[in-house]
């Protein structure tokens, strides 16, 4: 998963991993039977009253699409990381409202799930996940092709030092012959060249 600067090496695994599985979840979902979509949109509406408005395939059809849209983001490199992180924090977050809002999936007074709870309580990872890519640092393209080009000059500095210091050597050197034997010398055959 390459990228100009907008994937990292670490944000690899998180992406393939998260996107593979989300991107499985929602194809399973698309064709899903009547009672998957009833079971799933029964959770959903506890959290999201809204939801009664929307009959329960219908639903389930929806869903299925943005698991399958975000899914696809998430294993697309020219994707941004800080893109696919929110989308992936802000459907993470209404799993875990699920969590939270749904009886039973926890136990009384606590946070940590009951076993019917185990596997919505696990949406925590995908939340943690979605928050890392989403505030990663900035990395700004091109920064390696700034250091050559800083190489490249300081090079050409160095190069255009030494040229001048060997013009400087040899006028020295001239000028020192004509100061002791006169300016119409012949430097041939002069021992100071021997």
């Amino acid at each position: 998963m390459g990228g100009c600067g907008k994937v990292k090496a670490w944000q690899v695994p998180l992406r393939l991993v998260t996107g593979a599985f989300i991107l499985h979840s929602g194809m399973e979902k698309w064709d899903g039977p009547d009672e998957q979509a009833q079971g799933v949109h029964g959770m959903a509406r506890q959290t999201f009253p809204f939801l009664e408005n929307i009959d329960a395939p219908r639903f389930l059809k929806l869903l299925a699409a943005g698991e399958i849209a975000l899914g696809a983001a998430l294993l697309t490199p020219m994707v941004p990381s800080r893109l696919t992180g929110a989308a992936l924090t802000g459907f993470a977050g209404s799993l875990m409202a699920v969590y939270a809002q749904t009886p039973g999936l926890r136990k009384e007074g606590s946070v940590w799930p009951t076993p019917d709870g185990i596997g919505v309580s696990k949406d925590s990872w995908l939340l943690a996940i979605g928050l890392a890519l989403t505030l990663s640092p900035h990395q700004k393209p091109h920064k390696h092709i700034k250091h050559i080009k800083q190489a490249k000059q300081v090079a050409k500095e160095a190069k255009e030092a030494g040229r001048l210091a060997k013009g400087l050597s040899r006028d020295g050197h001239s000028h020192h012959h004509s100061h002791r034997h006169g300016p119409g010398h012949a430097r041939k055959g002069c021992p100071a060249h021997h």
